[in-house]
């Protein structure tokens, strides 16, 4: 079924290459159409409503990875040119199928459609937009584009989602991983809705909401720094992915024992300390290709002198993204009012990070961050889950934006204060739990914990 699947597709895209070139009527065009309908109906013998999924690079055909066409650039096209989920009905027509050909054309090259090869009157059944966001159900014409394909930026779309996500890794054990690289592609879109980049951090309301509001502040942070320190696209959603993911073993953590507001206890600790392993063996299990997001869930804790947790067979330096999510996380944390303590002011954290690079974080990766989050400074914006972004209060606009910044990509596709010396608080300290534990003095797991992926 995954054969037919990408037969389609790459029938499909040829489809709209030729008809870049070609007007409507000519042979070459109807060919290449005829071709790619029938390809559809044959795939449509096995499977009715075909599905698909197109997540930068990755492509998804139902819940199942495509994993022969990693790397497809066409997959890149469409999901910067908002065509992120595809379905098609099982009586789709092929007039209708050349109508959403050149619906999707249009997208990509941001420029209509010829009006005479469409019926602006006409709606198709065929179903595309983005995946894990309001307004996008079904197909728009391309001049009701900008005003209604809007991503509701106040994140809270995102948060349901990681809340929702959160809930199936505890009652299935399994990771959602659709809906996990979705998020991270909508936050990538809402800090590139302007011209300048924005940094849209989450602010708690609820104790118990801060899994969710800090994994998706960590994700923001990890792909702004990741971004800054000169990272290429891939690589910089890769980031954004491990950050998401990066506390997922707190799910398996009693609530009373993640929420308590008091010191804990050391069998209370020895709980809290399991969440790398559990969370590198949850992301493991679900897809190995995640290695660096398991390998980032493992490491997260574990201090550049080799303090921190969990314990380790040998010692080795974490990966880069590892020590990247670990800045990130400790930012966060601090900045994050929690039952214990008041949130710190912004500049404190900052000197705090400074303090600890070297034994703690990484010197080059710290100096990066502080550097960041000082010039961009008023690009950080802190909302909670109603609010939109300031940049985008006019979302036709930021539609806008968005669209060309788009067309861009896909173009390149084809081608404390200084007199008082404070300790430092490290991830362990500032997040999980009081700060009066050393995280260097962690017990040794219960059980030997795996050797997370290769780290270099």
């Amino acid at each position: 079924m995954s054969a037919e699947a990408a037969r389609f597709l790459n029938a499909f895209t040829q489809s709209l290459a030729t008809m870049a070139l070609y007007t409507s009527g000519h042979p070459a065009r109807e060919r290449t159409i005829d071709n790619s309908f029938e390809q559809l109906k044959r795939l449509q013998e096995t499977n009715p409503i075909p599905q698909f999924s197109f997540l930068g690079l990755d492509v998804v055909y139902g819940q199942v990875a495509m994993r022969e066409l990693k790397e497809w650039d066409w997959g890149l096209r469409l999901a910067n040119a908002g065509v992120q989920r595809l379905e098609f009905p099982a009586a789709v027509t092929r007039d209708e199928f050349e109508q959403f050909l050149d619906e999707v054309l249009g997208r990509i090259s941001l420029v209509a459609a010829e009006s005479a090869t469409r019926n602006p009157e006409r709606r198709s059944t065929i179903k595309f937009g983005a995946i894990g966001v309001r307004g996008t159900e079904g197909v728009q014409r391309i001049e009701d584009l900008l005003p209604t394909a809007t991503i509701q930026y106040s994140l809270g779309e995102e948060a349901d989602t990681i809340r929702w996500l959160h809930d199936e890794v505890e009652m299935t054990g399994e990771l959602p991983l659709l809906e996990a690289e979705s998020v991270v592609r909508s936050l990538s879109v809402a800090m590139h809705g302007d011209r300048d980049i924005v940094i849209p951090l989450l602010q708690l309301k609820e104790f118990d909401e801060y899994t969710t509001t800090h994994s998706l502040n960590v994700s923001v942070l990890a792909m702004a720094l990741a971004e800054f320190i000169g990272l290429g696209p891939k690589d910089v959603r890769a980031f954004g992915v491990a950050g998401l993911l990066h506390d997922l073993g707190r799910v398996r953590i009693p609530k009373d024992v993640l929420i308590k507001p008091g010191k804990l206890t050391d069998d209370e600790w020895t709980i809290m300390r399991r969440h790398p392993i559990d969370g590198a063996k949850i992301i493991y299990e679900s897809d190995k290709q995640l290695d660096l997001a398991s390998a980032v869930a493992y490491e997260h804790h574990i201090m550049i002198d080799g303090g921190g947790y969990p314990s380790r067979h040998f010692r080795r330096e974490p990966h880069k993204a590892s020590k990247l999510v670990h800045i990130c996380d400790v930012y966060d944390a601090l900045r994050t009012r929690r039952p214990y303590r008041e949130a710190w002011e912004a500049e404190r954290v900052l000197e705090n990070l400074e303090r600890g690079a070297g034994p703690d974080f990484d010197a080059e990766l710290t100096a990066a961050f502080v550097k960041m989050m000082r010039k961009w400074e008023r690009r950080v914006a802190v909302v909670d889950d109603k609010t939109p972004l300031p940049h985008l209060a006019n979302p036709a606009q930021a539609v806008a934006d968005e669209a060309v910044a788009a067309a861009h990509r896909a173009v390149a596709a084809a081608r404390a204060s200084a007199a008082i010396v404070a300790p430092v608080l490290t991830a362990s300290e500032a997040g999980d739990a009081t700060p009066a534990v050393n995280s260097a003095a962690a017990p040794a797991s219960t059980e030997p914990p795996p050797d997370p992926p290769s780290s270099k």
